[in-house]
């Protein structure tokens, strides 16, 4: 079985940030001082120092943008897939004219 992940609200995250910022401790004794791994506490204050508030905020299972993941399908109804396809058949058969 897995480790289970523990998240941390924003506002946690904020104050272990400036915790680290204000004592000037590094991220090891910071991180222990407050009980979170230091690696976190760097990943937190890189976010912060890049993104601002925003980059504290949970990313995971968001959607970054338009067109990310699998496009919805919704199924054709039959007189528009008959439509489209009487129309590609007058195409090719104009095409094959030529």
């Amino acid at each position: 079985m897995g480790n289970i992940q523990k998240t941390y609200d924003v506002a946690f995250k904020k104050k272990a940030v400036d915790f680290y910022l204000k004592t000037g401790m590094g991220y090891r004794r910071s991180g222990n001082e407050l009980g979170i791994d230091p690696t976190m506490l760097r990943r937190w204050v890189n976010h912060f120092q890049k993104e601002g508030i925003a980059g504290l905020e949970e990313k995971r299972g968001k959607v970054r943008g338009i067109g990310v993941g699998r496009p919805k399908v919704r199924p054709e109804d039959p007189e528009a897939k008959i439509k489209r396809l009487e129309a590609e058949n007058a195409l090719l058969k104009k095409l094959l004219k030529m």
